[in-house]
């Protein structure tokens, strides 16, 4: 397997619980590393940005305004194949279906509010972290 790059968001829901070193732990014990990280409190223009693939779902509007809610941790992680690495350990988006020991198993409260987002394919992940972050802030 190659070494990989993925991106992840750690949502108001779990900052303000304050859950990041939690929540990066199990990340951290799965084998993913973090090459960046920045906590910051998006707009909701930011966030619409961010989910504009989500723009005509009838839960745009309120995912935006969730995410812009309180500040979250943006951050990219570095593991072999990573991005599959990091969704099995976010868990299921619902958490009352995800596996033991995921993120949303652990932390979540519900399907809107569940802890963590996560890229889902390689092309995906590149696109999500330039959104955030310049090349020269990715250490690793």
């Amino acid at each position: 397997m190659a070494i990989q790059r993925t991106f992840s968001i750690i949502k108001p829901d779990a900052t303000e619980r304050n859950l990041t070193g939690k929540i990066n732990a199990v990340f951290e014990d799965a084998g993913l590393r973090i090459v960046a990280q920045k906590r910051i409190h998006m707009t909701k223009d930011q966030a619409g940005k961010f989910y504009e693939v989500h723009k005509e779902r009838p839960f745009y509007d309120e995912l935006t305004t969730f995410m812009s809610r309180s500040p979250v941790v943006v951050q990219v992680l570095e593991g072999e194949d990573a991005v599959a690495k990091h969704r099995e350990v976010m868990g299921a988006t619902n958490p009352a279906e995800a596996a033991e020991g995921t993120v949303r198993k652990l932390f979540a409260g519900s399907i809107g509010e569940n802890s963590v987002h996560g890229s889902d394919s390689e092309e995906n992940a590149a696109i999500e972290i330039a959104y955030f972050f310049a090349g020269y802030e990715i250490v690793g």
